[in-house]
Order: C-alpha cells, then structure tokens, then sequence
C-alpha cells in the first residue's frame, strides 16, 4: 500500500529530532490508518492535519459512520501530533462528541491543537469536519503520557 504524505513540505530522513521523520516512522507501520485511508495534509510540533474519505465499508446500521472512524481519525491526529516532538507518547484518555452525522463519500479533515505539554503528559484538542465546511462533526479531547523515549529507537 502507497503511503500519501501532502505535507506543505518535503518529508526528511527520518530521525527523532525531525517532526516528519517521527510521523513517516510511525505511519509506515500503521496498517489501521493507511486501511482508514487517511492522508497527512500538514504537520508542525504539537500540531497536524489530516484528511479521510468515509468509504461505505465504514457505516454502521443507520446509513452513517460509524462513531468509531471519527474517533480513529481524531486520535491518529492526536497521535501524530504528539509525537512530532520525537518523544515516544501513548493516548492515556481521550472522550469525543458527534455533533453531526457522516455520511460515506465525504471527506473529512482533522486538525489537532496542543493545549498544554509538560515532561510526562500532554494535552490536545482536535476538531473533525467536512471538507468545505466550518461545521464540527466530531470534538475530541485527548491526553498523552510521554515516556521520555525516542519514537525511534536505536539511532546513532
């Protein structure tokens, strides 16, 4: 499967100390995301933005998406976002509101905004929404714990 990178600019080797390098490094063994077929429109530190087409296969019962794949899209944008500081960071809670319904053949947007970092945790904000829309469809709040590893492991 072709891994899509639309960042603003050009992925670097990757290596810790480099925000793409860290988000290359883990998209390239998400089998979840790249089957979710999420694209990574743009990166910074504590910050990034992705873009998803809802497939059909997505659905729940009701004719809409299933309230897990807004969630997994805003938690790979927590993800991201959180480890573009190269310092290894797993999800400790996350909560999430659907004030909208999706549909399949939209294409959705996430973008994440770091609200607070200390040593250990980190805190994170990410708002879901149609392309072409201003509207929420999903508000998502996430915490990390930062293990004080490199997300990469073994660089010398």
């Amino acid at each position: 499967m072709e891994l899509v990178f639309l960042c603003r600019q050009e992925f670097k080797p990757v290596s810790s100390d480099n925000y793409f390098g860290s988000v290359a490094f883990m998209m390239e063994r998400d089998a979840f995301s790249q089957w979710l077929g999420i694209e990574i429109m743009d990166l910074g530190k504590g910050f990034c933005r992705l873009r998803m087409k809802v497939r059909e296969e997505m659905t729940n019962g009701f004719g809409i998406a299933h309230g897990g794949i807004c969630f997994s899209l805003a938690d790979t944008c927590l993800a991201f976002a959180a480890n573009t500081h190269g310092n290894l960071s797993l999800t400790l809670k996350a909560d999430i509101s659907w004030p909208e319904p999706v549909k399949a053949g939209e294409v959705l947007l996430a973008e994440s905004k770091e609200l607070a970092l200390s040593s250990k945790s980190g805190t994170y904000d990410v708002t879901v929404w149609r392309e072409g829309s201003s509207n929420p469809v999903a508000l998502f709040r996430g915490m990390v714990f930062r293990t004080g590893r490199p997300v990469i492991e073994n660089e010398s």
